[in-house]
């Protein structure tokens, strides 16, 4: 999801735009401990890491256990060629598969696997007991 934003072409006063940086940044250093931390505890205990955990929740919490590939590219916050990696990945290590729609062949689902439904319930706990931890 984008913001929409309006560019002004009026500056900011100078306290405005202090203010405006310490947020930004403060906002940048929270993301980067919240990912560290995530990425460190999935990875060591899953073997996955946060953007493969963001895609197996989207799939598992959606319809049939499956999404369109743009809709997955779009939940877990990548460009298309990393998502496309990203799902190649997965696919690699049977947590997801490729299939094609039936209504339009061109459009390629991603599909949730039994293994990869399995990893996204053994996962759920350690990515909300970390995401407890450091955003409570």
């Amino acid at each position: 999801m984008h913001a929409n934003v309006r560019l002004v072409s009026a500056s900011i006063a100078d306290g405005a735009d202090e203010q405006l940086l310490d947020e930004w940044h403060a906002l940048l250093a929270r993301h980067a401990t919240v990912c560290g931390a995530l990425e460190a505890e999935l990875r060591r205990r899953h073997d996955i890491g946060v953007s493969e955990f963001e895609a197996l929740e989207r799939l598992a919490t959606g319809p049939q256990g499956k999404c369109r590939g743009v809709e997955l590219t779009e939940a877990v916050h990548l460009s298309q060629s990393a998502a496309s990696r990203l799902v190649a990945r997965m696919e690699r290590d049977g947590l997801v598969e490729r299939t094609t729609c039936p209504d339009d062949r061109r459009a390629i689902f991603i599909a949730l696997t039994d293994a990869g439904r399995q990893r996204y319930r053994e996962a759920k706990p350690t990515q909300r007991a970390v995401l407890a931890a450091t955003m409570g």
